[in-house]
């Protein structure tokens, strides 16, 4: 069996590819488990200068696999969400208190936290043809990675609760235009850029690199905000609006939220 999240070193640059094409590489708690292990041993590791998260196949990510998640919200049973989520939020640290310098390449879909990862990294490179977008409402749930506060300042508000509320979806084209993203190329392209900037921050001094990010962030400010939208969100998992939008995603149908007081 193939490993879904492919982790590789050389000349610096750890690599971190997801590779469950079959799910579009939507995110399960395993995979969340080894992004977070590979961030959190990079920050202490001397051979490691980048992290480059990229995908294997034609999507970034899916997002979280909401089969599983749709199928755990039915049934009740919230242990292995809980365990899921603690690996979501091992991730999601790992990503706000990161020092060394964090590339993407983007090609294909890049839904949820597969769009607001890319907020934390500093370098971002996509295909002009890519699909980003954060429908968290139309799963009757909340922005989390503290992209509330990130994406708003990223891109304005107007377009941020556009993305949010209205789940619009964003072309790699206009992410390097609203400044999601450094630059947007033809997919064939992404990989090769993104790992010629890698390999150039490579070559940068770390201390300057470090603290010039600690200059540009504001870590405890992102981390604690990571807390506050993870209870709401946790809180909204209970509610009967996300009942219903789990129902109406696992029977393929469209959510009804009239009917939900």
């Amino acid at each position: 069996m193939t490993d879904p999240i492919l982790v590789s070193q050389d000349q610096g640059v750890l690599t971190l590819s997801f590779n469950r094409p079959d799910k579009k590489n939507a995110i399960t708690d395993a995979m969340y488990g080894v992004l977070a292990d590979s961030l959190i041993r990079a920050e202490s590791d001397p051979a490691v200068r980048v992290v480059l998260f990229r995908s294997e196949n034609e999507a970034f990510t899916a997002g979280n696999d909401l089969a599983d998640f749709a199928a755990q919200n039915a049934s009740g049973d919230t242990s292995r969400a809980m365990a899921q989520e603690r690996n979501v939020t091992r991730f999601l640290k790992a990503l706000a208190r990161a020092e060394k310098p964090l590339v993407a390449a983007v090609k294909g879909v890049a839904v949820g936290v597969g769009t607001t990862m890319l907020l934390h990294c500093d370098l971002v490179y996509v295909a002009s043809d890519a699909r980003l977008s954060t429908p968290f409402v139309n799963l009757a749930l909340v922005p989390e990675a503290a992209s509330s506060w990130l994406m708003p300042a990223r891109i304005g508000h107007a377009r941020a609760y556009a993305m949010f509320a209205l789940g619009e979806v964003v072309s790699g084209e206009e992410a390097a235009r609203i400044g999601l993203a450094n630059r947007a190329l033809p997919a064939a392209g992404v990989d090769e850029a993104a790992l010629s900037a890698a390999r150039q921050i490579c070559t940068r001094p770390m201390g300057a690199l470090k603290i010039t990010k600690r200059l540009m962030r504001d870590a405890d400010r992102i981390a604690g905000l990571m807390d506050l939208e993870g209870q709401h969100f946790g809180d909204q998992l209970k509610t009967a609006e996300a009942a219903e939008a789990f129902a109406a995603f696992a029977q393929r149908r469209a959510p009804d939220f009239s009917k939900v007081a």
